[in-house]
C-alpha cells in the first residue's frame, strides 16, 4: 500500500495549485485585455476608413462642378462663340480641355473607390444586346482613334443571347481597357471582341499590339494605385485606380478580370461575366 501524503506535502500541493490558478487567472485577464484592445483598434480602423471614404466622396463631388464648368467653357471657345481662335489659341484650348478631362477621370475613379469601400455602389442589371454596347463604345472612341497610328476594331461577335447584367458597369470596364490599350499602343491596332466561355459566361477581350507588360508586374496590375513603370507611362497621367476598379466591378457582377501580355508584342485584357447576374437570376426569370 502507498503511504498517504503528510500534511506538509498536502500544504505544498495546495500552494502549488493556488499559484497555478492565480497564474491562469492573470493570463485570462491579459487575454481579455488584449481582445478589448484589438476591438478598440478595429473600431478605430473602421472609423478611419469611413472618414477616408467620406473625404474622398466629398472631395470628388466638390471637384466635379468646377471641372465641368471648365470643360463647358473650352467647348464654347472651340466653337467660336466669342469669335474665331487662332491656331495657337485653339491648340492651347484643346490642351486645357484634354487636361481637364483627364483630371475629371481621376476624380471619378476616386469617387467610385469611395463608394465601393463605403458599400454604397449600386448594381442595376437589365437585359441588353451586345451589339448595342459595342456600337456605343465605337462611337465614343472614334474621335480618339481618328488621326492616330492605331486602328480600333470591334470584331463581330458570334450569336450570343441577351445579357442580363449592369451594362453601365460593363461599359466602364471595357472603356478602361480600351483607353489603356490606345495609350500604350504607339502603332498597330486594338481589337475588342466577345465570345462564349462555357455555357453560362461570356468573355470580353481587348487585344492590342502595344508595348506589353513584363510577367513579374502582371500579378499586381489590378491592385490600387499600381502603374507600370515605363518611359511611356511617365508621360501619361492617372491615379492607378482604373484597373483596380475594373476588378471590383467585375467581382460585383459575379465575374473576374485577367491579363495576358508579352513585352514588345502586346497585351490582352479580359473580363469574364455570367450571361445572367446570379444574384438577380430569379428576378430576371420572373
Amino acid at each position: 500500500m502507498s503511504t498517504p501524503p503528510d500534511d506538509h506535502e498536502v500544504q505544498r500541493l495546495r500552494q502549488h495549485a493556488d499559484a497555478l490558478r492565480a497564474e491562469l487567472e492573470e493570463t485570462n485577464q491579459g487575454v481579455l485585455a488584449l481582445y478589448a484592445e484589438l476591438d478598440q483598434q478595429a473600431e478605430q480602423l473602421r472609423e478611419v476608413s469611413e472618414l477616408k471614404s467620406r473625404f474622398l466622396s466629398y472631395m470628388s463631388h466638390e471637384f466635379r462642378t468646377p471641372l465641368g464648368s471648365i470643360l463647358s467653357m473650352t467647348r464654347l471657345l472651340e466653337d467660336g462663340m466669342d469669335g474665331p481662335l487662332t491656331d495657337e489659341q485653339r491648340r492651347q484650348v484643346r490642351f486645357i480641355s484634354t487636361s481637364t478631362s483627364e483630371l475629371r477621370e481621376m476624380v471619378d475613379d476616386l469617387l467610385d473607390l469611395a463608394k465601393i469601400e463605403a458599400g454604397r455602389i449600386t448594381i442595376s442589371p437589365a437585359w441588353f444586346d451586345l451589339m448595342d454596347l459595342f456600337s456605343a463604345l465605337r462611337g465614343m472612341f472614334r474621335p480618339l482613334a481618328e488621326g492616330n497610328h492605331v486602328d480600333l476594331l470591334f470584331d463581330d461577335p458570334p450569336a450570343l443571347p441577351m445579357l442580363y447584367t449592369d451594362d453601365k458597369k460593363l461599359a466602364q470596364i471595357l472603356r478602361n481597357f480600351i483607353s489603356n490599350a490606345l495609350k500604350f499602343t504607339p502603332n498597330g491596332q486594338v481589337v475588342v471582341s466577345a465570345c462564349l466561355e462555357g455555357e453560362q459566361s461570356v468573355r470580353f477581350s481587348v487585344r492590342d499590339t502595344g508595348i506589353g507588360i513584363p510577367a513579374e508586374l502582371q500579378s499586381t496590375l489590378f491592385e490600387d494605385f499600381v502603374q507600370v513603370d515605363t518611359p511611356l507611362q511617365k508621360r501619361l497621367r492617372g491615379t492607378g485606380l482604373g484597373l483596380s476598379l475594373c476588378k471590383r466591378f467585375a467581382e460585383l457582377l459575379g465575374g473576374h478580370v485577367g491579363v495576358d501580355s508579352v513585352v514588345g508584342e502586346g497585351s490582352v485584357f479580359y473580363v469574364v461575366l455570367p450571361l445572367k447576374l446570379a444574384a438577380e437570376a430569379s428576378h430576371a426569370d420572373a
